[in-house]
């Protein structure tokens, strides 16, 4: 199961960064389009810290990091390439992958800052409580990085293109929705920790029976 929630962790961050570039508008509120995605991330990294450990969400975090590095290499590689005759959407490809630079810089700052304060919230709400109270240091945890990351990120990613009140009318929203999130993805925690450890537990059973 690690493997399979690394692979989610860091395939939901590429696609965040595309998505990014979308805004979209709700009930007269306006969110960027990767936060349907990004705040699942949050979910992963708890989930790795209280069945594998601490280091290992550490590990994760550094992974998502150097992956979306590396895809903002070869975006860039790929919009520089020469467009062939019969190709002819090099200017909406450049304005959507293009448009998402300053969005992939965005989300590594506010991506290290907040990932990183998720994964020390989490541990040491844990070394307090040991196995007991998941919901807390889960929603904590959460609560209280997605509000740095909705800060960094916003600010970085929209700032000169909306207006001022637009700008904080987008911080307030993307939070308020990812805090909400933040409460309801609870239960899809508790089950996910439930399945990792019994994963966990199987794969060490079969190791000690080949022995």
């Amino acid at each position: 199961m690690f493997v399979y929630l690394n692979a989610l962790f860091v395939g939901l961050l590429l696609i965040s960064n595309i998505l990014g570039v979308k805004l979209f508008s709700v009930g007269g509120f306006i969110l960027p389009a990767a936060v349907i995605v990004y705040v699942v991330t949050y979910l992963i990294t708890d989930v790795i810290g209280e069945v594998y450990g601490k280091a290992a969400a550490r590990r994760t975090v550094q992974a998502g990091f150097v992956t979306q590095v590396i895809a903002l290499i070869f975006i860039f590689i790929a919009i520089q390439l020469p467009a062939a005759p019969v190709f002819g959407a090099q200017t909406e490809f450049e304005q959507i992958l293009g448009g998402s630079f300053r969005v992939i810089l965005a989300s590594l700052l506010s991506y290290i800052a907040s990932q990183n304060l998720d994964v020390t919230i989490f541990h040491r709400l844990k070394a307090k409580h040991g196995e007991k109270k998941l919901w807390l240091r889960n929603n904590v945890s959460t609560m209280t990085s997605q509000l740095i990351d909705t800060i960094i990120f916003i600010t970085i990613a929209f700032w000169g293109t909306v207006p001022g009140s637009v700008l904080l009318g987008m911080i307030i929203t993307q939070y308020v929705f990812k805090f909400c999130i933040a409460l309801v993805d609870t239960p899809l925690a508790y089950l996910l920790v439930r399945v990792c450890r019994k994963s966990a537990s199987h794969a060490t059973s079969e190791l000690v029976a080949a022995k």
